[in-house]
């Protein structure tokens, strides 16, 4: 075992959820009246807060504006329940063979913490993690909090430690908090976008390639 720690990042890593997100924000948009934000770009906003990304997708929306976004967001992503965002193929598979061989995992999302247990409580996957951190909890990606308060309350040290993300933040987040990072090819961000935040590797398919490089 190189690492003691896993943290993955949620959707677009672990869960297929990214065409929700999409659709959620967009239908969030007309609510508020606002222009409807094409595809691309709520992907790029994807593992960011709901904050950051209303700020970022809408920079010259007065605040209280853009936090009718996230509110009406919110509200959709409630609303559509019944859209089923499951897990790629072989990820539950993965998460309970590497708890099976010791390694300790944790998930440091860009979701609110109402949403990120409603779907370990819908995957049923609460006990393989040993920790988790939300966007409400800590400072958005690309800032270290969220991993520096995960390697503090597991006492592992950074050295200890690896993230896995499908985006631009999540990397930087790992090389902000001084952590080895792995990005996966199949979410929002081109594998060319994330080499830039010196990953060791670029897996296409994180349920069968991950073994090579803990």
């Amino acid at each position: 075992m190189k690492y003691q720690l896993i943290i993955f990042d949620w959707d677009g890593t672990l869960m297929d959820s990214l065409d929700k997100i999409v659709l959620c924000m967009q239908q969030a948009a007309q609510k508020v009246a606002i222009p409807v934000p094409s595809e691309a770009s709520v992907k790029n906003i994807i593992g960011l807060s709901l904050e950051k990304a209303a700020e970022q997708l809408f920079p010259l929306l007065p605040i209280v504006k853009q936090q009718a976004l996230v509110d009406a967001y919110r509200e959709q992503y409630h609303a559509n329940q019944h859209i089923e965002t499951p897990f790629y193929n072989g990820i539950a598979e993965m998460l309970i063979n590497l708890q099976q061989r010791g390694y300790r995992l944790a998930v440091a999302t860009g979701k609110g913490r109402i949403g990120l247990d409603r779907m370990i409580a819908k995957t049923n996957t609460a006990n393989l993690f040993n920790a988790t951190i939300c966007a409400d909890e800590a400072n958005s990606k690309p800032d270290p909090l969220m991993i520096e308060l995960l390697l503090k309350k597991l006492n592992i040290p950074a050295s200890q430690a690896i993230m896995i993300g499908d985006s631009i933040y999540d990397l930087e987040m790992a090389e902000n908090a001084g952590i080895d990072s792995l990005g996966v090819s199949y979410g929002v961000h081109s594998p060319e976008q994330l080499l830039k935040a010196k990953p060791k590797a670029i897996l296409d398919c994180l349920a069968t390639q991950l073994d090579s490089y803990i």
